[in-house]
């Protein structure tokens, strides 16, 4: 049998608290932290994600760099970004949370998993296809943090072909190959091209 997780409940309602260890009490996949340990999961209770709510998760994570399954009201899907980097990974809604979905989410987020509804998986999803092609796209970049040139010069190289190959490939001078290269190897903190070629396909970059 796995280890019960050890969790601490966080929110501004006394009431909340009550009633969600309430749900929890006799279960044994879960375990309130005692004083002095670290618990895996946060688990906080909110009524909406005005801005004050917000900034009081954005504490509480800062606290601990800890995994927060959420339990609210009403979430605006317009906030789910700030709710991501605020170190939430698990979204219940108060009506749909019962004792046996409180449990899937925290086990979820104590494996580095998240749990969202669809509704809201879906909305995060159009917000970075949104954000890629409105700020990312326009300047040549992407989510890997590469440009197409540099995603070309790494592909290239990682199929063998020198400094001068690739030059004459793109239509580039070898001196601005060259320069990508150097400043593809400072920015990846690397030593070397191969160095920077194994990061690129480690990532998924190329």
């Amino acid at each position: 049998m796995n280890e019960p997780v050890p969790i601490t409940v966080n929110t501004l309602d006394p009431i909340s608290e009550i009633g969600v260890l309430g749900q929890l009490r006799h279960r044994p996949e879960v375990v309130i932290a005692a004083a002095g340990v670290r618990p895996a999961v946060l688990l906080a209770i909110l009524d909406s994600t005005d801005e004050d709510s917000l900034r009081w998760l954005k504490a509480l994570h800062a606290d601990g760099g800890l995994p927060i399954v959420l339990i609210i009201g009403r979430v605006d899907p317009s906030a789910l970004v700030c709710l991501v980097e605020s170190g939430v990974c698990g979204v219940l809604s108060r009506c749909e949370a019962t004792a046996d979905r409180l449990v899937r989410a925290i086990q979820m987020a104590a494996a580095g998993n998240g749990d969202l509804p669809p509704e809201l998986v879906r909305h995060l999803l159009d917000h970075v296809g949104q954000l890629s092609r409105n700020l990312l796209t326009p300047r040549g970049l992407s989510f890997a943090g590469l440009t197409g040139r540099e995603r070309d010069v790494l592909g290239l190289i990682a199929d063998g072909l020198s400094t001068r190959e690739v030059a004459t490939r793109l239509a580039y001078s070898e001196r601005t190959i060259k320069n990508v290269i150097q400043d593809l190897t400072m920015r990846l903190n690397v030593r070397n091209r191969t160095q920077a070629v194994a990061c690129a396909v480690r990532n998924g970059w190329i």
